[in-house]
């Protein structure tokens, strides 16, 4: 039916964060980062059974494999804006995806990437209930690009999804030949001097 909500159009509602009482079990606890006040964890996320696989996008020429494990890409001295992003990897049956492994790497303030180690590149892996949390700062311009953090997400055994997120009301987003709506980050706010975000990526079988 056309007033049918899909996923995709509840995540864009602006829809209000549960308190931070939600229990979390494990080493893996998502409040284990710098900022856990500032970015209340979210609800079960509501998607169709069915639901479009998160779209590929290029990984482009900055990757770099053998990233640390951590969640928290910004450490003391990291200038710029902090970010907060939270999500769940889930299938396309909505099922939660325990143990996938996201791979950010992003630029810094002034747009420009790491390439001799791994200042603001990390990986991590959802919890038992697929949730991950990301605690960064918002990357800056660099010539022919819009503000984006590069991620590889993947299912224990399963393929590799390369895309990107983006960020919302960023003039730059329309000038962008990779831009895709799809990856905006939802639940755009500002927690005191804090932004944060939420997207959840969806994995083909």
């Amino acid at each position: 039916m056309d007033d049918e909500l899909t996923r995709r159009r509840l995540l864009a509602l602006d829809l209000a964060i549960p308190p931070l009482g939600m229990a979390l079990a494990g080493a893996e606890s998502l409040l284990d980062t710098v900022g856990a006040a500032a970015a209340p964890l979210q609800a079960t996320p509501t998607c169709d059974d069915g639901d479009d696989p998160t779209p590929e996008l290029t990984e482009g020429p900055y990757f770099s494999s053998g990233s640390p494990r951590r969640r928290s890409l910004a450490t003391q001295g990291t200038r710029g804006t902090r970010l907060t992003i939270t999500g769940y990897v889930l299938t396309t049956a909505c099922r939660p995806i325990k143990r996938a492994k996201l791979d950010f790497w992003q630029a810094d303030a002034n747009g420009v990437y790491d390439n001799d180690g791994y200042r603001l590149r990390g990986h991590q892996f959802t919890d038992s209930a697929g949730r991950w949390r990301l605690d960064t700062i918002v990357p800056g311009l660099y010539t022919g690009r819009t503000k984006h953090i590069h991620v590889k997400v993947q299912r224990p055994g399963g393929e590799v999804l390369t895309t990107q997120l983006f960020f919302p009301r960023v003039s730059a987003n329309a000038g962008d030949r990779l831009y895709k709506r799809d990856l905006l980050l939802r639940r755009w706010r500002r927690v005191g001097a804090r932004r944060t975000g939420r997207f959840d990526f969806v994995l083909a079988a």
